[in-house]
């Protein structure tokens, strides 16, 4: 059960720690939330944590920011709430042991919707792309989101314009699960134009931030927010990316932290595909055109395989080599005599002779008066 103090402590250090203040995080791993937070009031901290935290550690509004929080219809979710979803950030706790600063876990996370953080989670894809989307980025992506939530997956992205706006409506579309990062305050919606769309997230899914209500959004946030996106989804699908994007910096986050990345090719013409065939080249990236391609490269070992189509079956399938050449070389409308078969298919005569017969009883050679000719295809 996590206490009053604990939460207090923990709001107040998000608000203190801009993120991802990997030196904070490890502090508050070692010494615990409430000392920490303590700690960081009386500046009786390392050097290192200081420098995360010296210029806003007299500010301590974690009661007001709480009730801000609170006030729409929000939550501050800790890593001691039995609803933390530790399973999903591992990936980020073990790149930041390997040295990754950027990767550091975050602190809490301040959480707008009544579903359940960590089970809503367990199975999750993050489905990215550009705000500049084209008409076919959008619908591909619109497509997916449905596609996925249909499947019980729960589609995880930033609640930008273009693909991430798509792929949360179509989860919403299908009834399904879907969870939106913030780069901002999780009482502020942006962009403002998709107020309405984070409204319906936050009834039916999930919104979600490290950043303290009242902050607004910056580009070094949206950065930061990114490597979230990356973790929380067992696999991350670029739908649309520019050579330089927010959504290519995704795709390395995911693909430092071992996620599943996948890439949705487009045309060789689009530059809004470029930076998703870039990932392909690099072999950094798996090319996914379906949703089954999708849950097929995150679900489990042995299960969610793709279902092959069967091709069409052709009537020389089971031939060999010499069979196959001896039935290329008969004609349709003309006969003609062994001998000139195995000049022309290069076979033996005394193999020709052998696999003629064998043709005719599979229905592919015809016996003639003047030898041999090609059987004719059943309409």
């Amino acid at each position: 059960m996590v206490t009053n103090e604990q939460r207090l402590a923990c709001a107040y250090l998000l608000k203190v720690g801009e993120p991802p203040a990997p030196a904070l995080r490890s502090f508050v791993s070692e010494h615990g939330v409430v000392a920490a937070a303590e700690a960081v009031r009386s500046g009786e901290v390392p050097d290192s944590v200081a420098t995360e935290t010296s210029a806003r550690r007299h500010i301590d509004t974690a009661a007001e920011d709480l009730a801000a929080a609170k006030s729409v219809g929000a939550r501050l979710v800790t890593p001691e709430d039995e609803d933390w979803p530790a399973w999903p950030l591992l990936p980020l706790t073990n790149a930041a042991a390997r040295g990754l600063k950027w990767a550091s876990p975050p602190l809490g996370l301040w959480v707008r919707g009544s579903a359940s953080l960590e089970e809503s989670l367990q199975r999750a894809v993050s489905v990215v792309g550009a705000r500049a989307a084209t008409s076919y980025g959008e619908h591909v992506a619109a497509e997916m989101g449905y596609g996925l939530a249909s499947r019980g997956m729960t589609v995880v992205s930033g609640a930008a314009y273009g693909i991430d706006g798509a792929a949360h409506k179509g989860a919403l579309n299908a009834n399904g699960r879907t969870a939106a990062v913030l780069a901002c305050g999780i009482d502020r919606a942006y962009p403002a134009g998709h107020s309405t769309l984070i409204d319906r997230i936050a009834a039916q899914g999930l919104v979600l931030t490290e950043y303290p209500p009242g902050t607004p959004p910056a580009r070094h946030r949206f950065l930061v927010r990114n490597r979230i996106i990356a973790a929380l989804g067992a696999g991350t699908v670029v739908v649309e990316a520019g050579q330089r994007s927010g959504a290519r910096n995704t795709a390395a986050s995911a693909a430092a932290l071992g996620r599943v990345l996948m890439v949705v090719p487009g045309p060789v013409t689009s530059a809004m595909s470029m930076g998703c065939h870039d990932l392909l080249r690099e072999g950094l990236a798996t090319s996914v055109s379906s949703v089954a391609e999708i849950i097929e490269s995150v679900g489990l070992f042995g299960e969610d395989l793709v279902t092959k189509p069967d091709s069409a079956a052709r009537p020389t399938d089971g031939l060999d080599s010499e069979a196959l050449r001896v039935h290329e070389a008969l004609e349709p409308r003309v006969a003609h005599a062994a001998e000139r078969i195995a000049e022309a298919s290069g076979v033996p005569l005394s193999r020709v002779r052998a696999l003629l017969p064998a043709l005719e009883l599979t229905g592919l050679a015809e016996r003639c008066e003047s030898g041999w000719r090609r059987a004719k295809e059943p309409v």
